[in-house]
């Protein structure tokens, strides 16, 4: 009987083992939010590394609609520029309040196309990119922002940071991308990819976009402080870069098949193109799967313009300003 017992006792503390050995190992393999959260975008239009990124229209197309009721602009700069001039028929929106004014104050499937417009063209661009991610596929941001639209505007915004500062300290070795590595911890707590990006986005909305921000006098002073992810094609990349810049391929390179997983998670990433504005929507994603990022503001305009005007780069110029008339 005490041999039965014993047994008995044996087999129940084996049967305890195995089922916590079991739940661990569940546990183990089932997705982070990370992933989830990389599986249900990727899924669902997967934007960033589409044809469709980055979503910009230039100043004609909004100057040829501006009494058209399907197009929409939102001016995302401060009450007292709006004011100054603006957009005929432009709404004043702060940035941050961009997603809640889509979710209460319009419809946005009745326009065929939302402009966000701000200074520069690279915020306006950062939040279309987080709506974009929330699903509005019919929102652009204006190229160059304002300074497109009029001289006045692009006195204090393009034409004051286009610099060919930093032209004579390029770097034109390849530099290779490192190992996939491990990904960002997120902990909203929820389980579905559609709930996990909600409370993302609710975060990134909750953060001025001036925090993204790194001037280029930061980075060549010490570009090792950075990883800076080049996001240009490969003729743009080898013509120059920043020191230690590591390119990655518009439209395929953030994807979990691709690159994505070779971006750090214990170091400042860096994006950087010819603009700011491409950028600027690799930050938005970046943001929401959690990475530490920021956009060198101005992108190589802010150090290179004139190469990049000589290349037909997107280099800012006089050409790009159109001059058109302001509601004041």
């Amino acid at each position: 009987m005490r041999k039965l017992t014993s047994y008995l006792t044996l087999l129940f503390v084996a049967t305890i083992l195995l089922s916590s050995f079991k739940s661990n190992q569940q546990q183990t393999n089932d997705p982070t939010e990370f992933e989830l959260l990389v599986q249900y975008l990727e899924a669902n239009g997967n934007f960033i590394n589409s044809e469709l990124a980055p979503a910009i229209i230039l100043a004609p197309e909004i100057k040829e609609n501006v009494k058209n009721k399907k197009y929409l602009v939102l001016d995302i700069r401060s009450e007292d520029w709006y004011a100054y001039g603006h957009i005929q028929n432009a709404e004043n929106v702060e940035g941050p309040e961009l997603l809640n004014y889509f979710e209460t104050k319009i419809i946005p499937a009745n326009y065929d196309k939302i402009t966000i417009v701000c200074y520069s063209g690279q915020s306006a661009a950062y939040y279309a990119g987080l709506l974009r991610l929330a699903g509005y596929n019919n929102v652009y941001n204006l190229k160059w922002g304002m300074s497109s639209w009029a001289d006045e505007f692009a006195t204090n915004i393009w034409k004051k940071n286009s610099s060919d500062a930093f032209a004579d300290k390029l770097e034109t070795t390849t530099n290779p991308l490192p190992e996939k590595s491990t990904t960002p911890t997120i902990t909203t707590g929820k389980i579905e990819g559609k709930d996990i990006l909600k409370a993302r986005l609710k975060e990134a909305f909750a953060k001025p976009y001036k925090d993204f921000i790194v001037k280029a006098e930061v980075v060549f002073e010490n570009p090792s402080d950075f990883y800076t992810a080049n996001y240009v094609s490969e003729e743009k990349y080898n013509f120059g870069h920043v020191p230690g810049a590591l390119r990655y391929q518009p439209g395929t390179s953030l994807s979990s098949t691709s690159d994505l997983y070779t971006l750090p998670i214990d170091k400042k990433i860096l994006v950087s193109c010819e603009t700011g504005q491409s950028a600027a929507y690799a930050v938005a994603y970046l943001q929401i799967l959690g990475y530490d990022v920021y956009n060198l503001g101005y992108g190589a305009n802010s150090y290179m313009n004139t190469n990049l005007n000589s290349k037909g780069w997107n280099g800012f110029s006089a050409k790009e300003i159109n001059n058109y008339p302001v509601v004041e």
